[in-house]
């Protein structure tokens, strides 16, 4: 068989996984807009079918984990692609059941291309790309993200939500073509049998250095995935409900969206680019920099700035998004690296920023009833201040076989 590179073979995975969440990005910008085309009674049906999917990947974590354990290879991202096709095909149906069978169809797609991805990212790399490698993989994917928000709209706008859901969903198949072109059979360094006789699965757990960046990707996931993009449109609407723009009206939600979509339009050369410099100057340096950064900015949120430079703000949150997201990643795949089950590190990774996911917006809202957005996003200040002083404390004591 011929020899792939493993740069080849990241930008492989990285297509794969734009391709298939071709179908799910259109959602968050149609289906809000054409529910009733769904045959949906009403608008939180709308909801629990935009969260359900990251709600059951909680749990699926593991047991995909433990497939990747025993086959290691192409097999879990052929039934991703798969899975990928028949869900965003189904968008074209009417159904809140069928449709909320789907999108738990789609959670476990999306499960097997993740954990498949973060698997082969870790074989692959060594310690000098790894973080040019990770960056390269979320910048990529991304395009997905950003593609089936444009395209979707488009066509469910032009032509309906059955024919968008067909032309993605056809899209989504292309994916098998560079499964079986670019993907070995098994792109893992271990097998079952060697992840039993180590015992690794059982003291794994023990070690501070994996506790430590399992938590920070908690909280850091609460922070940026939860509770930041969960709010940001009621702090919007809070500061300018209405902004009045060569004549036309530009509300909150508007708003919203225009300042997350534009970190899609910059992450496929700017995570890259993060992760070359992770890898120069230090996971760790850039990690409690852009934390500090993180910190100062959440500060500044509630200090009464200009209009400009408030928004100005929220775009550099954003900006910090892309360059912790990144690094956390590396610094996990540099955890999972030095074990060797690295899948089940891996796993845990996944499972854990599934959770800070799913639980930010449940604290953010609650947060915001009793104590306001102002005190909310103070705490977050405060949260990545201590979160960047842990890491630099750590750094100060490091031994000698630490990443930089």
């Amino acid at each position: 068989m011929r020899e792939i590179s493993g740069r080849t073979q990241v930008i492989a995975v990285a297509l794969i996984t734009a391709l298939c969440m071709l179908g799910d990005s259109m959602l968050y910008v149609v289906l809000p807009l054409y529910w009733k085309e769904a045959g949906l009674d009403s608008l939180w049906e709308v909801g629990v079918l935009l969260s359900i999917n990251r709600l059951i990947r909680v749990p699926l974590g593991p047991l995909v984990g433990k497939w990747y354990e025993r086959t290691g290879g192409r097999a879990g991202l052929v039934v991703a692609v798969i899975l990928a096709f028949v869900t965003t095909l189904s968008y074209g149906f009417q159904g809140f059941w069928l449709w909320l069978a789907m999108r738990s169809l789609w959670g476990v797609a999306w499960t097997f291309l993740r954990l498949g991805a973060y698997s082969l990212i870790v074989t692959v790399a060594e310690r000098h790309n790894r973080g040019h490698l990770m960056g390269l993989y979320n910048g990529l994917y991304r395009l997905g993200s950003l593609g089936g928000m444009l395209a979707g709209a488009l066509f469910a706008t032009w032509y309906g939500l059955l024919s968008a859901a067909l032309v993605l969903a056809c899209c989504s198949l292309v994916a098998l073509v560079l499964v079986f072109l670019f993907i070995r059979p098994s792109f893992t360094n271990q097998t079952a049998v060697s992840v039993e006789e180590t015992g690794a699965s059982r003291s794994l757990w023990r070690q501070a250095s994996i506790q430590k960046t399992m938590l920070t990707a908690l909280l850091v996931t609460m922070v940026y995935q939860g509770m930041f993009a969960s709010t940001l449109s009621r702090l919007i609407e809070q500061r300018i409900p209405l902004l009045m723009l060569g004549g036309l009206v530009l509300g909150a939600a508007f708003l919203s969206s225009l300042a997350q979509g534009v970190r899609w339009c910059w992450e496929p050369w700017a995570a890259p680019a993060v992760g070359r410099l992770a890898d120069r100057y230090g996971r760790k340096k850039m990690f409690v920099a852009t934390l500090l950064t993180g910190s100062l900015l959440f500060a500044c949120i509630q200090g009464g700035l200009p209009l400009e430079a408030w928004f100005a703000v929220l775009l550099g949150i954003q900006l910090t998004a892309t360059i912790i997201t990144t690094v956390m990643d590396t610094l996990a795949a540099d955890e999972a690296a030095s074990e060797t089950n690295s899948t089940a590190v891996m796993t845990c990774y996944s499972v854990i920023t599934d959770l800070g996911a799913a639980l930010g917006p449940l604290i953010a809202f609650w947060l915001d009833e009793h104590a306001g957005l102002p005190v909310m996003y103070l705490g977050l200040s405060i949260a990545l201040f201590l979160i960047a002083l842990s890491w630099s404390v750590r750094r100060g004591q490091g031994s000698q076989g630490s990443v930089p």
